[in-house]
């Protein structure tokens, strides 16, 4: 098992190199009579970054054409992250339960 985690530990993305929220790319309007998006050809793309702060709130930012890529990267690592610390966590925890051995009786006070 610590092998186990040894490996996953190895296999983090560069931890400077991860973001978390969602890219999305979107088409708008800009609401102008003669404009082509009035007859359906939207502008855009544009990449927007969406990010949960909590339940209630969200937070965002456009992001430049050239900087797509990068932030695709970026999110698939904080992905792969998350999920490998999870996986060592696992491991963890059962290395402290065989660590702990068989489980034990507590004595009662009072009694």
């Amino acid at each position: 098992m610590r092998n186990r985690r040894e490996g996953l530990a190895k296999l983090l993305p560069p931890l400077q190199e991860f973001l978390r929220g969602s890219l999305m790319e979107r088409y708008l309007t800009c609401g102008k009579p003669g404009c082509r998006c009035a007859r359906g050809e939207r502008h855009g793309p544009v990449w927007y970054l969406s990010v949960s702060l909590d339940q209630a709130h969200r937070t965002g930012s456009t992001v430049r054409s050239h900087q797509v890529e990068q932030v695709r990267r970026w999110i698939e690592n904080y992905h792969r992250v998350k999920d490998r610390l999870e996986k060592i966590s696992d491991i963890n925890r059962e290395l402290l339960r065989r660590e702990k051995g068989p489980k034990q009786h507590r004595k009662k006070i009072g009694k």
